[in-house]
C-alpha cells in the first residue's frame, strides 16, 4: 500500500494538522525525538570541605555537621551544632546545661564537645573531622584579632613572627587585602602557633 498523497490529506484534515503530519515526516529522527534521560549513577564528587583558619575547630566541625545550626533539632535523632546523641549528652555532662543538646548554648555544647574529644577523640565525628584542616584540629595555630593602632610590624614583634611583618603578610594576604601598611580593625590574622611565645596569649 502506497501513502495518501498530499492532496488527499488536505481534503480530509484541517490544514494545520496536515502541516504538522507532513512535517513530522520529513524531519529527522535526531530534530524530531527529545533526547534519553541520563542513565543513573554516581553524582558528582563532593567538594572538598573548606574551613577558614580562623573559625577554630568547633565551628568548623559544626558548619560540617549542621551547616552551622547549634539550635538544630532534625528529629534524625542527633541534636545542636555538634549533632550530639542524646546518650553521648548524657554521658558527658551535658545534663547539668540542658536536658538536650539543641537547647543549650554554643559554649555549653563545646565544653561537653570537649569531654567527647578527651574521651574518644576526634573518631567521635568520625566523617566531618577528618575534613577539617589538620592545624586546626590539633590547635597549631593562633588567632589574633587586630585592635586599634596595631601594625604587622608591632604584631609580629610581638608574637616573634619568623621572617617579620612580610611572612606574616604572606601568610594572611587573603585577610589583609593589597595594603599591607592599612591594616583594619578588626582583622582576624593567623599566626603559627610555634612562633608564639609562651607568655602571649592568643587575643589582642
Amino acid at each position: 500500500m502506497y501513502p495518501m498523497p498530499i492532496k488527499s490529506l488536505r481534503s480530509l484534515w484541517p490544514a494545520g494538522l496536515v502541516v504538522a503530519a507532513v512535517s513530522s515526516l520529513l524531519l529527522p529522527v535526531s530534530a524530531s525525538a527529545a533526547p534519553p534521560p541520563p542513565l543513573p549513577g554516581p553524582g558528582p564528587a563532593a567538594a572538598a570541605y573548606d574551613c577558614s583558619r580562623t573559625e577554630g575547630p568547633w565551628n568548623c566541625l559544626a558548619q560540617c555537621e549542621s551547616t552551622g545550626r547549634w539550635h538544630v533539632n532534625t528529629g534524625n535523632g542527633f541534636y545542636g551544632g555538634l549533632q550530639f546523641k542524646q546518650s553521648t549528652w548524657v554521658e558527658h555532662g551535658g545534663l547539668k546545661y540542658a536536658p538536650r543538646a539543641d537547647l543549650a548554648t554554643k559554649k555549653e555544647q563545646i565544653k561537653v564537645a570537649e569531654e567527647v574529644l578527651r574521651n574518644q577523640g576526634w573518631k567521635a565525628w568520625p566523617v566531618c573531622s577528618k575534613k577539617i584542616p589538620k592545624e586546626i584540629r590539633e590547635g597549631h595555630v593562633v588567632v589574633h584579632v587586630v585592635k586599634a593602632g596595631e601594625t604587622l610590624s608591632s604584631i609580629a614583634r610581638r608574637y616573634k613572627v619568623r621572617g617579620g611583618w612580610q611572612a606574616l603578610y604572606q601568610a594572611n594576604r587573603k585577610a589583609v587585602g593589597s595594603r599591607p601598611d592599612e591594616l583594619d580593625v578588626g582583622t582576624k590574622l593567623v599566626i603559627q602557633k610555634k612562633t608564639v611565645p609562651a607568655a602571649a596569649g592568643s587575643g589582642g
